[in-house]
């Protein structure tokens, strides 16, 4: 049975395992994440075209869902159902407080059962990153099927061909695996999505220790 606990009157739940080394990244960074990336504006921008294709209290899942701003609080705002998961107690514990409409549960998107078609939509802004490759593809696959058929899925992150690579990350010793643009492409197409659109943007973190990194958004629908 996984440990259990609650805050701010929701009950989350704690699955021991995989994403220690994430875990304790973000918990350093807490709030000063949020604030780094507050002026994503290609952020906002893939955010507002999800909102477009949303029906009505949509269920969205948010994978890697950090202090809860500025995906799940938009989301929520809008009167969607909005489940995010995350590896950092002390995401978990921000999001709950901020974002009180949304639902969040600490717990290693590996070890989340899926149901087939469950969800309208999904985020993954930049939470594979500490994962292997394989993990990505297989995570990727198994959040496609989670989506129902013609269902959206946003997906930033930072395109490089890069495996188990050692990152600076903000003051915070990381090690990083990606892909480059391309391959990319392939394993989202490979998961049974199509890419509708793509955003190429260089973004600085609004931190002192924050350098100038290129990110990909990609905008994605579930193949019918």
């Amino acid at each position: 049975m996984p440990a259990q606990h609650t805050t701010t009157g929701r009950r989350v739940v704690v699955d021991d395992g995989h994403g220690q080394r994430a875990a304790a990244v973000f918990d350093a960074l807490g709030l000063t994440y949020e604030k780094a990336f507050a002026r994503s504006e290609a952020h906002l921008a893939s955010l507002e075209w999800l909102l477009g294709r949303l029906a009505p209290g949509s269920r969205v899942l948010d994978v890697g869902s950090g202090t809860g701003r500025p995906t799940a609080s938009t989301l929520a705002a809008a009167g969607h159902e909005v489940l995010g998961v995350d590896v950092s107690p002390v995401m978990v514990e921000l999001a709950a407080r901020q974002v009180p409409e949304a639902t969040f549960r600490l717990v290693d998107i590996r070890e989340v059962p899926l149901e087939e078609g469950e969800f309208d939509a999904v985020c993954v802004y930049f939470s594979l990153l500490q994962l292997s490759r394989a993990d990505q593809s297989e995570l990727l696959g198994r959040l496609a099927r989670a989506l129902r058929p013609g269902g959206s899925l946003v997906l930033a992150t930072v395109p490089a061909d890069v495996e188990d690579f050692p990152v600076d990350f903000m003051g915070q010793p990381v090690r990083a695996t990606s892909f480059d643009a391309d391959a990319l492409k392939a394993v989202v197409r490979g998961a049974g999505l199509s890419v509708e659109s793509e955003r190429n943007v260089l973004y600085t973190p609004d931190h002192p220790d924050g350098t100038a990194e290129p990110h990909v958004f990609l905008y994605c629908t579930r193949t019918p």
